[in-house]
This record gives C-alpha cells, structure tokens and sequence, in this order.
C-alpha cells in the first residue's frame, strides 16, 4: 500500500473538529481507568484523551501515525508522553494494562497486523477498548462523492477509498484471530453535528482529502459544491450538517 502523506490540519482539526474527542469521553467510561495503570492512547490525535486518562492519574503514552497531531498534542501538553508510532508497527511488547484507542482504526488497512501489535503490547489480562467507524459510517457522504467524480468524467479507484468499515463479525473474528477473547460489541448510528454552515465542506476537507489524491484544485472545489448541494435536502437539519456516522465499539481480552 503506498505511504500517504500527512495532510492532517492539527489546528483546524482542534477548532472544527473537536467532537472526535468530545466524543471519545464517555468510551473513556469504558475503559474505566485505574490510577497507575499504564494506558497506551493509540491514535492519540492532539492529545486531548490522553489529558483526560493523565489527569486520573494514569501512566498514558499517546502515539499516532501523524507527526502533525503528534507536535500538536506536545505543545498543549508537555508532561504527558507523545510519540509518532503506526498502529501496524508498535514494537511493544507485554507493557500495557489497557490499549485505548478512539477514531483510529478504520484508517488502518492491515488491520490484522494492527491487531497482532496490540495484542503483543499488551499485559496478559490487558484490555483492548476501541470505538473507531463501522460498516456503512459515512456512506451518504461518501456515496455522494463518487457520485460526482463519475458525473465529471473521473474513474474513480476503490483502492484509493482511504478507511476500512468492517462489520462487527468482521473485526470481531480479526480479533479473536489474534488472540483476543471479545468480551463486549456494539455496531450503533451516531448522527454527529457538524460545525457551521460549511460543516459537510470542512469534514470532507479534513477527513476525506485522500480521495480527492491528484484532482485538481477547482475541479475538487466543484465536486464538494456539488455534494453540498446533493446533500442539503438529506443531512441538513435546523441549520446544522447532520454526519450520518455509525460506529463500532469493542473490548477485548488478551488471555
């Protein structure tokens, strides 16, 4: 798979987009944190999850892929542990309580090898928690896209679809494949607000750039113009983009 760039907008990401981790807070509940147990955050984004396990007194390490988010996340906070790190080559081994990880893995394509370097780190007895996109999140959104690259004459390749939304038997048998025995699953809508008059605009610019790779700039301006107006009558409702997320999440057990 070739290496895609780091486009992500740290700061646009902590300005608009900040419900990724606002979100995140109540799977925080089901990690349920113990004071001194080492947790790592993988995809820690701009650290904001990682502030929250820090401040209950957790030992928390925060990688993710994106040296952007990850110089981000030192600036707002300098005492917690921030590294850049691929979910597909940790390198730890039997040093976590817990893996914690929100919004992450449906951008991890080798998602097998994923899970065999989160199984690796952690403890026996550790815990895997993870919310991340399901089958079918986004599938107004991205639909629509497609739609418009055919309606103006681009081929597009399934390849270049930048996430991975398995269904829950799916991820579930990975899981159990690399060891993990499935204490807890859950494949749910989550209908997320969007930011603004320009909210569907900035989630595409910021989460879906991938699969404008190599569309010249007017002609992708064009495209989003044209979703936009596709999508109003669907995803808009009382003066606010409504995503049509759905979203898995999962514990699991390294016994």
């Amino acid at each position: 798979m070739k290496k895609m760039q780091d486009t992500w907008n740290a700061s646009l990401y902590d300005i608009k987009h900040s419900f990724v981790s606002n979100y995140g807070g109540n799977l925080i509940e089901l990690l349920a944190p113990k004071a001194d147990e080492k947790i790592l955050d993988l995809g820690c984004g701009t650290g904001d999850l990682a502030k929250r396990l820090y401040d209950k007194n957790v030992d928390v390490v925060g990688v993710d892929k994106s040296k952007n988010m990850v110089m981000q996340a030192m600036s707002k906070y300098p005492n917690i542990k921030f590294m850049v790190r691929d979910a597909t080559d940790l390198e730890y081994n039997n040093e976590f309580d817990a893996v914690f990880s929100n919004a992450t893995l449906h951008w991890v394509k080798p998602s097998k090898q994923a899970l065999n370097c989160i199984y690796e780190s952690l403890k026996q007895g550790g815990r895997f928690i993870a919310e991340f996109g399901g089958k079918g999140n986004v599938q107004t959104i991205t639909d629509a896209i497609i739609n418009q690259f055919k309606e103006v004459g681009i081929d597009y390749n399934m390849e270049k679809f930048p996430w991975y939304y398995p269904s829950i038997g799916e991820y579930s048998s990975l899981m159990e494949e690399a060891g993990f025995r499935v204490a807890f699953a859950q494949h749910f809508d989550r209908p997320t607000p969007l930011d603004g008059d320009n909210g569907l605009k900035n989630w595409i610019e910021m989460f879906g750039s991938y699969m404008f790779e190599g569309i010249l700039e007017d002609k992708k301006d064009f495209v989003i113009t044209k979703v936009e107006n596709n999508l109003k009558e669907i995803l808009y409702k009382e003066g606010k983009w409504i995503a049509d997320y759905k979203r898995i999440r999962l514990i699991g057990i390294k016994e």
